[in-house]
């Protein structure tokens, strides 16, 4: 799907369907709500002084008015004036691009929603509209015979002001560039692990660095081995598809490659988990449900989307992103309980759950993050079931002992709708992982687990500054909703790549040490 600016009067735009917003309580409309109302002869009035339709968030009505060039006019609910933000706008953008959709319209105009009467700079309310748009239309029929209603091939974000206009054409490139980057990790998590295994998602990952000017190298088992990576080998040992790391970094600008001890760098790295199915190892899981252990690789799906929202952004920072990837099986060499792994970093790990087999991953990635030297590192995983419990669906966990970065990521999360919410950290949690028969072990019963799983990982991060986000609550989505249907939502792509952008723009932000020593 194209989203395109268009300058001009919207009710004249010949399309499907053509969408406005209607406040709460509102009786009279404005804006392009009103010039849709003159044109079709009042339409809109007659509508609101129904009262079939109050303008509640997210009701929505469809039209067949006259006088207008569109086919449709789709009526959505902005709710209280007060209450719309960029994320509200992402969201009737979303659902007006997902009943257009439905109805057949194939393209679909529509105002920047919020910019005039909401409040809401043009430029911010045009990419949350662009955003919306291609994430509510979205839908995964890679495997169906019948797909369905076709997606829509445009949508046009119209603005009468012409300079308005103008300002807002590279936002909405930059809200398209980031819902393709949510929308390839939506695709990767709803892939089936048969056509996912570790090796092909290397591949895939070559293919994005190309097109976002980065580079990317796939470290095979070999070259694990003489890391010491004995967390990702050992996860990975009881499938016929073997593990591998997965190394990407864009440098400063737009350019590929590394920085040189000439030119320090300043380095910023993000770990995505990326077990490519889960079946719980040993320690098998239920049967229930195991079907969407397919998505268990949501963290690395969301590294991946976010290296491919970077095509044509210049940075002045290197962005590393690490893969580690397995497929965690029961079989004749797999993973035993009771099992001793030594780490990358020499610590030894008693394993007491087979299924707590992300936490290995991401302990030996943590540790080759080290060699960068950088000036932050964010992991992102489904790694704990209990972070849902803990926190339901709407929210992924935030778990850092580093006050700025977590002041950072949750700015980050409030301007994209993509929630965190702060958990513990506390040092003493730590005496519950101690080992009798390892320094380790990785699991250590029901109580905390979420909390337990990041006080493990912060062993590995050491002093750098880091913070574990725990999506496992949102990385999957059990209802439908505006901007992503149920299934894998492509969490953090957005939230990421808002965070990188943020800590990019600062230049209080130190410079890192200089750039790391040979790799294999």
């Amino acid at each position: 799907m194209d989203v395109v600016p268009r300058r001009g009067n919207i009710a004249s735009r010949p399309a499907g369907a053509v969408a406005i917003g209607i406040f709460q309580g509102e009786r009279r409309p404005t804006g392009a709500a009103g010039a849709i109302d003159r044109a079709s002869r009042g339409a809109v009035t007659a509508l609101l002084r129904s009262r079939d339709f109050t303008g509640r968030f997210l009701e929505t009505a469809v039209l067949y008015p006259s006088g207008l060039r569109a086919r449709r006019l789709i009526v959505v609910g902005l709710g209280q004036p007060e209450e719309l933000s960029p994320h509200r706008v992402r969201l009737v953008a979303g659902q007006a691009a997902r009943r257009a959709r439905d109805l057949g319209a194939r393209t679909l105009a529509t105002p920047a929603h919020g910019a005039g009467r909401g409040g809401i700079e043009p430029e911010r309310a045009a990419r949350a509209v662009a955003e919306g748009s291609i994430l509510g239309d979205y839908r995964f029929t890679a495997y169906r015979t019948d797909p369905g209603p076709p997606p829509l091939d445009r949508v046009e974000i119209v603005e009468l002001d012409a300079a308005s206009s103008v300002r807002m054409r590279p936002a909405i490139l930059d809200g398209v560039r980031v819902a393709r980057g949510v929308c390839l990790a939506r695709d990767l998590a709803s892939t089936p692990g048969e056509d996912l295994p570790p090796e092909r998602l290397g591949q895939k990952a070559l293919a994005v660095a190309r097109a976002a000017g980065a580079t990317a190298r796939v470290l095979g088992k070999a070259q694990l081995e003489r890391l010491g990576m004995g967390g990702l080998l050992a996860v990975g040992r009881g499938s016929a598809n073997p593990p591998c790391l997965i190394v990407l970094e864009r440098g400063p600008g737009g350019g590929r490659g590394a920085a040189t001890a000439a030119r320090p760098t300043r380095t910023v790295v993000v770990i995505g988990k990326g077990v490519t199915f889960d079946t719980g190892g040993i320690s098998l899981k239920p049967r229930e449900n195991m079907n969407k252990m397919k998505y268990d690789m949501s963290g690395g799906a969301a590294v991946l989307g976010l290296f491919s929202a970077l095509q044509g952004v210049e940075l002045p920072l290197r962005l590393v992103g690490l893969i580690p990837a397995a497929e965690n099986m029961p079989g004749g060499r797999a993973l035993k309980p009771g099992d001793v792994v030594r780490m990358m970093d020499g610590t030894t790990v008693e394993v007491t759950n087979t299924d707590a087999e992300g936490r290995l991953l991401l302990a030996d990635a943590l540790a080759y993050s080290r060699r960068y030297e950088p000036e932050a590192v964010v992991d992102l995983a489904t790694l704990t079931g209990a972070i849902s419990i803990a926190l339901g669906h709407l929210a992924a966990g935030l778990f850092t002992p580093d006050e700025d970065l977590a002041a950072e990521l949750l700015a980050a999360a409030a301007e994209t709708g993509e929630r965190l919410w702060r958990m513990p950290l506390w040092p003493e949690y730590a005496s519950e992982l101690r080992g009798d028969t390892a320094d380790f072990v990785n699991s250590a019963g029901r109580e905390g687990v979420s909390i337990l799983a990041a006080t493990f990982l912060r062993h590995f991060a050491r002093d750098l500054p880091w913070a574990h986000l725990d999506i496992a609550s949102t990385a999957w989505s059990p209802v439908d909703r505006p901007h992503e249907p149920r299934g894998p939502t492509g969490f953090g792509v957005r939230l990421l790549l808002e965070w990188i952008s943020r800590r990019a723009a600062d230049p209080g932000k130190s410079a890192a040490p200089a750039a790391a020593r040979a790799r294999p």
